[in-house]
């Protein structure tokens, strides 16, 4: 007569969880691993460079007088619209490829792997700032060195900080939808939309109804973030921003965030 056995059991509870900052590494390289997110990292630095020389070589021909800020804004316009392309990929990227069994299995807390692929996207948005003030300041003093002209440098520090915070926000905001739809395409085209189209309609409206153009600031999270191009936020202008950043980051990103903890793994 045979004697029945218990069912034997894997006890994982002593298995030691993977490190915060190994989990940052492997997101950051995940970023560049794929052949859409290399390319977009060539084409961020690329369109960048090229743009600072179109913008110098437009001053030094028509005589103008720029300052190191006027070099930032014209960095920014490549930064600005790429970088939160890179924001959706990261988060939607298990999704996409189908890898999130894998990426779930090695480690189980999904709230730890988002926050490891928001981690990233931070350190992307300083290793951006950093790239664009040398690239700024070489445009400067080259500038400088042609033109015969004193060199303005303004308040770097303040403009530093402020520009780190417009590609934070841009960053963190189509990381956001990223999140929002789980689908690389459907969180770029949001992101674009939300981009070039809702401002449009808001300055529409804010033309048409006197009690919108009340409104549109505390709604408007792109337009309010012009303040920050420009570096003449102050006072009130840091009120909408946090209001309608509330409405465009917050508010998808707890959303997103409930979708991809709940979300059925394939």
């Amino acid at each position: 007569m045979s004697v029945a056995t218990a069912p034997t059991t894997l006890d994982v509870s002593n298995t030691p969880a993977v490190p915060f900052g190994r989990l940052v590494r492997v997101e950051l390289r995940k970023l560049a691993d794929t052949r859409a997110g290399r390319w977009l990292l060539i084409s961020i630095a690329a369109l960048t460079l090229l743009v600072l020389i179109i913008q110098l070589s437009v001053v030094l021909g028509q005589g103008l007088h720029p300052k190191f800020l006027d070099f930032l804004q014209g960095m920014n316009t490549p930064m600005g619209v790429l970088l939160p392309v890179l924001g959706v990929l990261s988060v939607t990227s298990e999704w996409s490829q189908r890898t999130a069994m894998v990426t779930f299995t090695l480690e189980p807390s999904r709230v730890r792997v988002v926050a490891a692929k928001f981690v990233s996207i931070l350190v992307i948005s300083v290793l951006a700032l950093v790239i664009g003030l040398i690239l700024g300041s070489l445009a400067n003093v080259v500038y400088g060195a042609l033109s015969g002209d004193t060199v303005v440098w303004g308040s770097p520090a303040k403009y530093a900080a402020f520009y780190l915070l417009l590609y934070v926000f841009g960053m963190a905001t189509g990381f956001a939808f990223g999140a929002l739809f789980l689908n690389s395409p459907a969180g770029i085209v949001a992101y674009f939309v939300y981009s070039f189209v809702f401002p449009g309609l808001f300055e529409i409206a804010a033309s048409l109804m006197d009690w919108f153009a009340k409104l549109q600031p505390w709604i408007d999270f792109n337009n309010d973030q012009n303040d920050l191009i420009d570096a003449t936020i102050h006072g009130r202008g840091w009120a909408h921003l946090i209001v309608a950043g509330l409405i465009w980051l917050v508010v998808p990103l707890a959303i997103g965030i409930w979708r991809i903890r709940r979300a059925e793994v394939k």
